[in-house]
């Protein structure tokens, strides 16, 4: 069975890392696994992020074309015909412009994955986006959800039927510690966080967890270690807000962007994984810690809770409040070292139960299956 896989946001090979790319190839991988083959039918982002108005009609009007030209590889065999259009990401800044067309005009089922709602987008410089949204949303034969804060707005369009949870997911077997030795009560507790380093979120993250650091160290609380791994455009504003919080050189590392197998290795070392998680989606880093057996503390904003059980995977706290921040991570730092070692065993075996990639590919196996049974019913009925 063919899936025509299209990612608005960012396509799966572009060359700069990010959760999105990573879930978008996480998908692939799922589907892979689920049997299906995958076509990546189109890289156009359609990403507006200033709502230049002009702008979002020149990209609709291109992928107009671009429908146009993949129905014409459709039709003459040059391109396989799908069975499924499958669509990851969007949202009012980057709609699927060519999905609903082609699902039309091939009348095949069209399946969304982390779509998000924003109603109040309906005026404004992005109206035409949130439209296009809409429409796919109405258009979908079915929406998965990786994240449950995003289904209370997607429920009034999808019905109750057409959306579903799909729990975020990795390679945990990639991720799995087999060894962290002994606990050693008198070096510091290794913290560890990981994240690309952009102005926004990402910055307001790291400059969160710069000042409640800042703030342990002004109530003499110095028994930690932070290892930073990441790197970005906003680089030179993340050490300046752990130099302005006064945390000193000997407190801190900057291990920068690391592959897979080193950011392991640097899990390994550690205790505890902290990131304040600002306008977090769910966190793919948070996931990742856990299934190397991390326990997590993070701020507590949209899915970041069906990743971080508060109190038996880590800790979550009201997002963006660094008191309560740095108030827990004291706490942390205060407890016996073999709780956090607990924590972080039970973090592995949640993350090994409900957040593999074989239980995605089950579920969208079975699911994708299901739809096209009936999308074709229909057809003969």
């Amino acid at each position: 069975m063919q899936i025509a896989f299209y990612a608005p946001l960012k396509p799966i090979d572009h060359p700069i890392p990010s959760g999105d790319r990573l879930m978008a190839r996480l998908l692939c991988d799922a589907l892979s696994q689920a049997g299906f083959d995958i076509d990546i039918a189109a890289r156009l982002r359609s990403r507006v992020g200033d709502g230049n108005i002009l702008r979002q009609a020149q990209i609709a009007e291109l992928a107009s074309k671009l429908a146009a030209r993949l129905l014409r590889q459709y039709q003459n065999g040059m391109r396989k015909r799908p069975d499924i259009w499958f669509t990851y990401h969007l949202y009012y800044k980057a709609p699927d412009w060519i999905g609903p067309i082609i699902a039309d005009a091939l009348d095949i089922p069209y399946v969304l994955a982390e779509a998000s709602f924003a109603p109040k987008r309906a005026t404004g410089p992005w109206a035409q986006s949130h439209a296009a949204v809409e429409h796919a949303l109405h258009r979908a034969d079915a929406v998965f959800s990786l994240n449950r804060a995003d289904m209370e707005c997607l429920r009034p369009l999808c019905g109750q039927d057409r959306l579903h949870y799909l729990a975020p997911f990795t390679h945990t077997e990639k991720w799995h510690v087999a060894d962290r030795g002994g606990v050693n009560p008198d070096t510091s507790v290794q913290l560890v966080t990981t994240a690309m380093m952009r102005p926004g979120d990402k910055l307001q993250s790291y400059e969160l967890l710069a000042a409640a650091l800042g703030k342990l160290n002004a109530r003499n609380i110095t028994n930690w270690h932070l290892t930073v791994i990441g790197d970005g455009p906003a680089r030179n504003d993340v050490t300046a807000a752990f130099t302005r919080n006064a945390i000193s050189h000997d407190q801190l590392d900057f291990a920068g962007l690391c592959d897979a197998d080193h950011t392991r290795i640097l899990l390994a070392r550690s205790d505890l994984f902290v990131w304040p998680a600002i306008n977090e989606a769910y966190g793919m880093a948070l996931l990742e810690a856990q299934a190397a057996a991390l326990p997590v503390l993070a701020g507590d904003c949209g899915g970041v809770s069906g990743i971080v059980a508060h109190d038996q995977t880590g800790w979550l706290v009201p997002v963006g409040d660094v008191d309560a921040f740095a108030d827990r991570l004291a706490r942390c730092l205060g407890d016996d070292r073999q709780k956090l070692r607990d924590t972080g065993r039970t973090a592995a075996q949640k993350a090994e139960h409900s957040h593999t990639l074989a239980a995605a590919a089950d579920l969208l196996g079975v699911s994708l299956r299901s739809i096209v049974a009936a999308h074709k019913n229909r057809g003969q009925g």
